[in-house]
């Protein structure tokens, strides 16, 4: 198919997603509008709450079967929007737009993508786009709803704002509840046993304390103690302290591991409230790394949750435009960076399909 149709049919595609509001849980009306784009080319689609998935014309359930993913939510703009946030325009090249950015050129470059390899017969691979909501709180009504229904897969690309480099490896997310026993008594005698104090030495273990296997991509897991709570008034001896720890979890361990060490150390009582976001890698020398290597695409480690987490297959993150406007007023993609986008993810898929 030719590439400069798909583009502007991408980008026209985008305004209109744009254009409806999609914040998390609230995306039924973008998944209409995906929906009813992919339908009037023919292609048959699957759909479970807000999720829709489509596989190439050819699909074969003896080959192996490769995931292209993004999500189409966002999460609600800020106070700092001096434009409509809904009102899709392009000035100077830059498409504005809540979602525009994050995720939504790249998961209109990713489609477009699909539509190129949709109708080709004897692909080594097949072609699965899902596109799929929740991404943005980590829903489980998102992507991880749909993945005992999409079959097998090989590998996916994960489509955020990386500049279209690879991002090879991803963190997971532990975000761990502990609270910390003691007595209450009044504060004026020698009476109770303080919780506040019996916590301050776990604290100190959370900030020092250095996991043993550093990740070649990652680097070191990371853990910071981000909220506490104890204590009802000035002169009573608090009986329970409770905190609050952000985990940041690389690919050489598990979340389970990393639960495991830490209970190993502490002495307070540590509740996860999931482990579910997973860390996840692609092996270097995978054929998709490689194939954007040979494009002069660089390699790196992601600090930032994603969809990935979700997933347990080697995944590669990669998109067009920029995770530093994520989130940010005025939110915006340069038009060219879809065109490139889409340009790109066929060039790599087309290297090893």
């Amino acid at each position: 198919m030719d590439l400069d149709i798909l583009f502007q049919d991408a980008l026209a595609l985008l305004q209109r997603l744009i254009a409806i509001p999609s914040l998390s849980k609230e995306e039924a009306k973008t998944a209409d509008e995906i929906a009813v784009f992919l339908q009037q080319r023919g292609i048959n689609i699957h759909r479970k709450g807000n999720n829709i998935w489509a596989y190439n014309q050819h699909f074969d359930a003896k080959k192996p079967t490769i995931l292209l993913n993004s999500h189409h939510d966002t999460v609600k703009p800020n106070q700092g929007y001096t434009r409509d946030p809904f009102l899709p325009e392009i000035i100077d090249g830059k498409l504005y737009g809540l979602g525009s950015n994050d995720a939504g050129g790249a998961l209109v470059s990713l489609i477009a993508t699909f539509l190129y390899f949709y109708p080709e017969e004897n692909l080594k691979y097949n072609i699965l786009i899902a596109a799929t909501a929740e991404e943005e709180i980590s829903g489980k009504e998102g992507l991880e709803r749909i993945v005992p229904d999409l079959g097998k897969l090989e590998f996916a690309i994960v489509g955020e704002p990386t500049e279209m480099h690879l991002a090879v490896a991803e963190k997971g997310l532990l975000v761990l509840d502990c609270v910390t026993k003691g007595k209450s008594g009044h504060a004026a005698r020698n009476e109770g046993e303080n919780a506040i104090y019996n916590a301050l030495k776990d604290i100190a273990w959370f900030r020092d304390y250095q996991f043993t296997k550093v990740s070649p991509t990652l680097g070191p897991i990371k853990t910071t103690v981000t909220i506490i709570n104890a204590g009802s008034q000035h002169n009573v001896v608090p009986d329970e302290c409770k905190f609050t720890v952000d985990v940041r979890v690389t690919d050489a361990y598990t979340n389970e591991e990393v639960l495991k060490i830490i209970r190993q150390f502490v002495d307070c009582e540590v509740i996860p409230r999931s482990t579910r976001l997973k860390p996840s890698s692609i092996p270097i020398d995978h054929p998709i790394v490689q194939a954007g290597m040979a494009l002069g695409r660089k390699t790196y480690g992601s600090p930032t949750t994603s969809d990935q987490a979700l997933l347990n297959i080697p995944s590669l993150k990669c998109g067009p435009g920029d995770s530093a406007r994520s989130h940010t007023a005025d939110e915006f993609i340069y038009v060219d960076e879809i065109e490139e986008g889409i340009k790109l993810y066929v060039k790599m898929i087309s290297e090893i399909i």
